[in-house]
């Protein structure tokens, strides 16, 4: 499989070992899962999905920011209890993703769980001299890395305004440089805090990643994952704190972001309050593999607009899908038929369909492996469809069907 990384701007091979490894940002769970968050995740989904088709046992890590300033807020302007507002949103979004059927990650990590191991990291950064103190709080140094600004290949100046824009503080009176990235933030009147090893206080947001991917998936492993507006400062203080951290580089050998979901030509986020969200489309009784289905129809790196036709769109493709599939099955026949036509045992009147079906396996990979290109592996199935609606196949055929509904079950995520 082919991605795009981010910090060599190429499209290159992965090269997992037998176990392959991602780490893919979770949510702030302060608001439901919207569509922009719902593409990420498919995306990598797909990843996961490519790893397993090809025999690789997958370890992924997703944190849960449930502990950060944005939950604070909310929780206050709702005067609802911070940790059971997490606790609502963060089931919802479980809920969400099961209905989208991505495969669940194998550590599903929330911040409040990892609060000691996160104090240590930072203890370790202050006695190593890449983090000091500057009243009850913790920077960590930008030059505590020594590869600081490779993962975003930024400019300064970008990296200041994103810096600023992104949650960073780089005004603050008594940083080391600007774009020193807090570590800890001391207490606060009315926070939560813990009391650790470095003092009263909670994480910063950017060592949470540091530390949980890295202390189970250990350095260089094979993706960091999330939307294009991780890329800074995010994602490259998360590097630059776990390679401070343990001396090693890199963090990991691909940068993969996916691009935003919007709505009337600007980005889909909670700020901007132009949200769509995946509950709100299931409380409607709107298909989850349609919406499935409507997100994946684009590249996943381009910003992609929610437009009123993307989803009929789509539910007229999944209505299609289904109708080709279900035209040539027959119930009587073994569930075994798909293997056997994979494996070359080709049935007896089935000679001009199975190998069409099989061919839209082998051009869904195809396309897959080739930086998701998931518009190709549709237009496929798309094929294949008019082709079995339109009679060109032998009737009553369930090893092309079983071999195409597996296909696009397996390997898009969807069922038909």
């Amino acid at each position: 499989m082919r991605l795009y990384d981010t910090a060599t701007d190429q499209i290159r091979p992965t090269s997992p070992g037998t176990t392959a490894t991602i780490y893919v940002c979770g949510i702030t769970p302060y608001d439901a899962t919207h569509l922009g968050h719902a593409a990420t995740y498919l995306a990598f989904d797909l990843v996961h999905r490519i790893w397993l088709d090809a025999g690789h046992p997958v370890h992924f890590v997703q944190n849960i920011t449930d502990i950060d300033d944005p939950l604070l807020e909310r929780a206050r302007d709702t005067g609802m209890e911070w940790t059971c507002l997490a606790e609502r949103e963060t089931e919802l979004f479980r809920q969400d993703m099961t209905a989208l059927r991505v495969i669940p990650p194998k550590d599903y990590v929330g911040v409040v769980e990892c609060i000691d191991e996160i104090a240590s990291a930072v203890g370790e950064l202050l006695d190593a001299g890449k983090a000091y103190r500057l009243a009850s709080d913790i920077y960590a140094t930008t030059a505590g890395s020594g590869h600081f600004g490779y993962e975003s290949r930024y400019s300064a100046e970008v990296m200041m305004a994103l810096f600023k824009e992104r949650g960073g503080d780089p005004d603050r009176e008594g940083k080391r440089d600007p774009l020193d990235a807090l570590l800890w933030r001391g207490p606060r009147p009315g926070e939560p805090c813990w009391d650790t090893e470095v003092g009263p206080g909670r994480p910063g947001w950017h060592i949470e990643c540091s530390v949980i991917a890295q202390n189970r998936l250990g350095m260089g492993f094979d993706v960091q994952g999330g939307g294009s507006d991780l890329r800074f400062p995010h994602h490259e203080h998360s590097a630059a704190h776990a390679e401070a951290l343990t001396g090693q580089f890199p963090f990991a050998r691909h940068y993969v972001h996916a691009g935003m979901i919007e709505l009337d030509g600007e980005k889909m986020s909670k700020s901007r309050g132009n949200l769509v969200f995946v509950s709100k489309l299931r409380g409607a009784r709107v298909d989850p593999m349609a919406i499935r289905l409507a997100l994946l129809d684009g590249h996943y790196r381009a910003d992609r607009e929610w437009t009123g036709g993307r989803l009929p769109n789509a539910e007229k493709r999944l209505a299609t899908w289904r109708a080709a599939v279900a035209a040539g099955a027959v119930p009587a026949v073994a569930a075994g038929a798909a293997q056997a036509a994979a494996a070359g045992a080709v049935p007896p009147g089935a000679a001009g369909s199975v190998p069409a079906a099989a061919a839209v396996l082998a051009t869904v990979r195809t396309c897959l492996a080739d930086d998701l290109d998931t518009a190709g592996a549709i237009r496929a199935v798309d094929e294949w469809s008019a082709q079995a609606l339109g009679g060109s196949f032998e009737a009553g055929d369930p090893a092309a069907s079983a071999l195409v509904r597996d296909t696009v079950d397996a390997l898009l995520g969807i069922a038909v």
